[in-house]
């Protein structure tokens, strides 16, 4: 049986805090403004401007002059700094939600971002200390699924989420929509946040394992459409890079490059693909329809931006905006694909609680 609205309201608002939904969005904010500031200090290679951690030069990391804060050690110190923020507004939410929320999983995903952010911490401080391009990888990576938690904490808090089991029945006496033709929308959309959280991985081993671009043209890829890395023509395209002061490049390096160039067609594909498919079949879930919009607007600007890296040489101010559009790219894919199975979980529970949701569907607006 349907359960009265006003029971319904009282659930609502008892898990849905403004104040607490909006600080969780500034905690988001907060950490993809951290990861620009990563970006900036790997596109400008100046990881080690602060050659010790976790102090600074000796200094305690919160008294440092402001009068030193130059060159590189600005944009390295900025860093850690903006990661102090990160970490102290991740306890606040955990604390939050463990106070407000009394949903028991939602207050074990604020304990698990704690332990994310004190992850990276560490992660940070063994990179400048041990000096290893895989710890700079791990790090890159660990952020990027950081914010992805944050967006999705940020998300379940929201009004709009715990609306969401509402807007599962079709209003008027109507029924809900079959699940069987959800699932495959569902799948879509998780199979594509996966694949953009490995094309930032893809990324962030090439920044970090490359101090210039192996490939320096767009959209061929020295001068061909499919590289040839034989030993000969690997030995012609270092000579040139030498004569211009260019680190020299690998197989593995261009093909790395290569890989993160066809995985950019598949996800712009994929994505294009659940937009017109969320258009055509989930017309009355309007929140879908304007992410899964944006989503592809993104993806173009992605691409273009990516271009754009090579373009200019790997200009630091484009490189990070595409760290950047990546990191909003995978925010969206996670907060699609969190009110996909939200919804599909709605159905479900709908379809065995309520015997009139066994009536056809007849395309009634959900809210």
């Amino acid at each position: 049986m349907r359960q009265p609205a006003s029971r319904n309201s009282a659930v609502t608002d008892r898990r849905y805090s403004k104040w607490l939904n909006r600080f969780a969005w500034l905690t988001c904010v907060a950490t993809l403004l951290l990861i620009c500031s990563g970006g900036m200090v790997t596109s400008k290679n100046v990881g080690l401007a602060v050659p010790d951690w976790p102090t600074t030069f000796g200094y305690n990391m919160f008294l440092f002059p402001v009068s030193k804060w130059v060159g590189g050690i600005l944009f390295e110190h900025t860093h850690r700094l903006m990661g102090s923020l990160v970490g102290f507004l991740t306890i606040i939410l955990a604390a939050w939600l463990w106070l407000r929320d009394d949903r028991r999983w939602v207050r074990s995903l604020g304990v698990i971002a704690v332990s994310g952010v004190i992850l990276q911490g560490i992660l940070g401080g063994l990179r400048v200390t041990m000096m290893k391009d895989q710890i700079g990888i791990f790090h890159a990576c660990v952020a990027q699924a950081f914010l992805g938690l944050l967006v999705f904490i940020a998300l379940v808090t929201t009004k709009f989420w715990s609306s969401l089991t509402n807007s599962a029945r079709a209003v008027e006496g109507g029924a809900p929509p079959s699940s069987t033709w959800f699932t495959p929308i569902r799948a879509l959309a998780i199979a594509i946040t996966v694949a953009i959280y490995v094309q930032l991985a893809l990324g962030a081993t090439m920044r970090h394992q490359h101090r210039d671009l192996s490939i320096l043209d767009f959209p061929t890829a020295n001068g061909t459409w499919i590289p040839n890395t034989s030993v000969a023509a690997l030995a012609k395209i270092n000579a040139w890079r030498d004569a211009r002061a260019l680190s020299d490049v690998n197989a593995f390096q261009i093909w790395l490059q290569m890989v993160h160039r066809f995985l950019a067609v598949i996800i712009a594909t994929a994505i294009i693909a659940f937009c017109a498919r969320a258009w055509r079949e989930m017309r009355d879930f309007a929140a879908l329809k304007r992410l899964s919009l944006l989503w592809v607007v993104f993806v173009f600007g992605q691409i273009t931006l990516g271009a754009w890296v090579i373009w200019s040489n790997k200009a630091a101010d484009i490189a990070t905006a595409h760290v950047a559009l990546g990191a909003v790219m995978l925010s969206f894919g996670v907060s699609i694909s969190a009110i996909c199975w939200r919804i599909l979980g709605s159905l479900g529970a709908v379809r065995r609680l309520d015997p009139a949701a066994q009536r056809p569907y007849h395309n009634q607006p959900l809210v």
